[in-house]
């Protein structure tokens, strides 16, 4: 019971909520005020202006919500007057309807927001039929009441913002933790889950993506305001919190293991148990700790955490004893380097923890105004983004086409069968139609579940009461519920909006049964429409449209390796450079298992050479991870001087990148050559840890069985130098050989 009511806190006093609660807000004052003034006949439009521009309301800077919102409103203007203005003469109207449909859907390459300020202009086109207006007058009269319904919407958007101006930055914060510590326990469990780790693998994509997402909202949302701004104690105490979680994202990457070689050294996976456990008790601290960012609340106690740390150390020193070196030097040094990296992670958890814990004393962050920038990710607006995707290869193009025929099919369909809300079959191809023919199915089936669920509740209440006001205060609830979740759980946000339009549609029509069937009946013909048009027509299947996706992940691993060598030779000079190449490659990689998810999500018979674009998406997150666990260790050690060995290997690995590349995209350029005999470059790479570990073993010998902080960290750079270069090595040959199978299925 009491982590029900901790579950239902945490979620009142969400942003989620709080968004739910500014529409419902927005919707139902001007509709009481207009009421008791007498001009009740004005509400509606107001009404549904508030309503179809609350979309672009979405976090981020003020800045770009206020220009969706207001896009929003002259877009839905237009597009309402259009539509009312052509209802009369049936071509026409469906000339309109056709028009409206393909350009307005294809405004979403420029964007999430972008798509869904195109959702509110599809949402206008829809419910413009639901609007009975005869003469011009009419018909402007309603359009311009719309417009103060949008200017409305956004004036209760902007108070609302100031009485909780952190409010989306908290929720982002705390989602991104929670993020943060499933990833955690799931890389826990892949140190032991020998025969699930390809299932584990998948759901690690899955959260990759979100974290990245997460991510790059908030860069927007507290790099861009801070940029325009200035800062406040709690600017200071988000931003490092932002900072920490980057770090920990980047550290836990950074340990992407070469499990063959774990199981190999640890066949007895007891020495695993305490790191195991480590990650299990910091992806917990990470979720209590997401947890009390939303309630507001005292910081638990961190003894578990020092006390995991404790037992991996002991661990180690036991792990010693009982294999002995000089046998037990390999697996020791794999222990230490993971210590490390979970000590590091451990480190940034307590960061977090003294942030919240005090504000005032937070330290503070000194990043220059032209470095925040370059980690903003800018949109482009141009004309020409739409151009270059007029093309059947552009996947939102074949998708503004699909839509657009299921559009006019489905109105074509409802006025020859005389069916009563055409517009509703309507309204349910736009919500649940997107581009990728899995997402589609996945919203359809919810859809109609919801739909179904929110009937039978609605039928229940119904029969169980004829009371106006119920109606009322349950049609408010249910509004304000159902856009709370509507990103969060579909199905059930689905059901709730079902439950208010029934009560709505009671307040107007005291025959609900036949509300409710009429809603049933068109949720499930809008819904066989936008599947089978996924499926059938123009098609965008993942197995063939992961050609640019790997490319840039490609590109961007090759250049986040470069900006490693560099930050290897120069800490001080190159670690900006290093952290904008790190993000580029994140995301690309994001971008890379996101496409993998959805390739996953088609029919089987569509999933062409899916065992071997799982294994180009697991090389790239290897690569990507391989790359990561030297810049960690660069930037976190004391390091020696980077050798020629090192930075030949760097640049043959970097070719070898490029040439994949190549094979892809022609237009790709020259590959830099090297003079180094790379196989006896890796050799002395491997000579070298060689060297350190025989000394070691003479001192040993010699009595001399304490180790020197300095020695340590020398033969730890010396063993995962030469051996991550070479994995490198390795699995950029093995991914050239992937991508050449793979040219050839295209």
């Amino acid at each position: 019971m009491k982590a029900y009511l901790k579950t239902i806190e945490i979620f009142l006093k969400s942003s989620h909520f709080y968004r739910g609660v500014r529409l419902s807000f927005a919707v139902v004052t001007p509709l009481a005020i207009l009421y008791f003034l007498g001009y009740f006949e004005y509400a509606l439009a107001i009404v549904m202006g508030a309503f179809l521009n609350a979309p672009g309301d979405i976090p981020g800077s003020l800045k770009r919500k206020v220009n969706a919102i207001l896009i929003s409103t002259v877009l839905t203007m237009v597009i309402f007057t259009l539509v009312l203005f052509c209802k009369p003469y049936f071509p026409l109207l469906i000339i309109m309807l056709a028009v409206i449909s393909f350009f307005v859907s294809l405004i979403s390459v420029y964007g999430f927001r972008a798509s869904l300020v195109s959702f509110s202009g599809l949402l206008a086109m829809v419910l413009a039929f639901a609007v009975q207006k005869d003469t011009a007058q009419e018909i402007f009269s309603h359009v311009l009441l719309m417009g103060c319904g949008g200017l409305w919407y956004l004036f209760v958007s902007f108070v609302f913002r100031k009485l909780a101006p952190k409010k989306d930055e908290i929720q982002f914060l705390s989602e991104t933790l929670t993020l943060i510590g499933d990833y955690l326990k799931l890389r826990a469990r892949l140190l032991t889950k020998k025969t699930k780790r390809q299932e584990l693998m998948q759901q690690a994509f899955v959260l990759q993506s979100k974290i990245n997402e997460k991510h790059e909202t908030l860069r927007e949302l507290l790099l861009l305001e801070r940029k325009r701004s200035g800062r406040s104690h709690y600017d200071e105490k988000h931003l490092l919190i932002f900072i920490s979680s980057v770090n920990i994202f980047e550290l836990i990457e950074a340990k992407h293991l070469d499990y063959d070689e774990i199981d190999r050294l640890f066949s007895d996976k007891k020495y695993l148990k305490a790191s195991k456990n480590l990650n299990k008790v910091m992806g917990n601290q990470l979720i209590t700790l997401s947890d009390l960012l939303i309630q507001n609340d005292k910081v638990s106690d961190k003894d578990a955490l020092l006390n995991a740390l404790s037992k991996v150390k002991d661990n180690i020193t036991q792990y010693i004893e009982d294999i002995q070196l000089p046998k037990a030097r390999e697996g020791a040094l794999v222990l230490r380097n993971l210590y490390d990296y979970q000590e590091q992670i451990s480190q940034e958890i307590r960061a977090i923890r003294r942030v919240m814990a005090n504000v005032t004393d937070a330290s503070k962050v000194s990043l220059k105004r032209q470095d925040t920038t370059q980690f903003l990710t800018l949109q482009e607006y141009r004309l020409n983004v739409i151009v270059q995707n007029f093309s059947l290869k552009s996947t939102l193009f074949r998708h503004a086409l699909r839509f657009t025929v299921a559009i006019i099919f489905a109105f074509v369909l409802g006025t020859l069968l005389d069916i009563r809300n055409t517009y509703w079959i309507l309204l349910t191809i736009i919500v649940i139609m997107r581009p990728n023919y899995g997402l589609t199915k996945e919203r359809s089936k919810d859809r109609i579940i919801g739909t179904l669920i929110g009937a039978a509740i609605a039928i229940g209440i119904v029969l169980l009461t004829q009371n106006v006001i119920v109606y009322s205060v349950l049609a408010i609830i249910s509004l304000t519920l159902a856009f709370a979740l509507v990103q969060q759980n579909y199905k059930s946000s689905a059901a709730l909006i079902t439950i208010n339009i029934v009560f709505v549609y009671s307040l107007i029509n005291p025959d609900a049964f036949q509300v409710i069937q009429y809603r049933v009946i068109d949720t499930i013909i809008g819904a066989s429409i936008a599947v089978v048009a996924n499926y059938t027509l123009w098609p965008s299947w993942e197995a063939m449209n992961l050609k640019s996706v790997l490319v840039d992940a490609l590109n961007k691993n090759r250049k986040y390796l470069l900006a490693t060598q560099q930050l290897y030779h120069d800490k001080s000079k190159n670690e900006l450079g290093y952290k904008l190449a790190r993000k580029e490659a994140f995301l690309a990689i994001s971008n890379l298992n996101a496409a993998f998810q959805r390739l996953t999500q088609d029919p089987k018979s569509k999933q062409k050479e899916f065992q071997l674009i799982y294994g180009m998406v697991t090389l790239n997150q290897t690569m990507v991870s391989a790359i990561a666990s030297i810049g960690s260790f660069v930037i976190n050690h004391q390091t020696t001087p980077a050798s020629k060995e090192f930075d030949a290997l760097i640049l043959r690995i970097a070719n070898t990148l490029q040439s994949s590349c190549s094979i892809l995209d022609t237009d790709q350029e020259d590959c830099e050559t090297t003079s180094i005999d790379i196989e006896k470059a890796q050799e002395k790479l491997l000579q070298s840890y060689h060297s350190l570990s025989k000394a070691r073993d003479e001192d040993i010998l010699k009595g001399q069985t304490d180790l020197d902080t300095e020695t340590l960290h020398n033969l730890q750079e010396a063993y995962l130098i030469a051996n991550q270069l070479v994995w490198l090595k390795t699995l950029s040959e093995n991914l050239k050989k992937s991508t050449l199978k793979y040219q050839e299925t295209l």
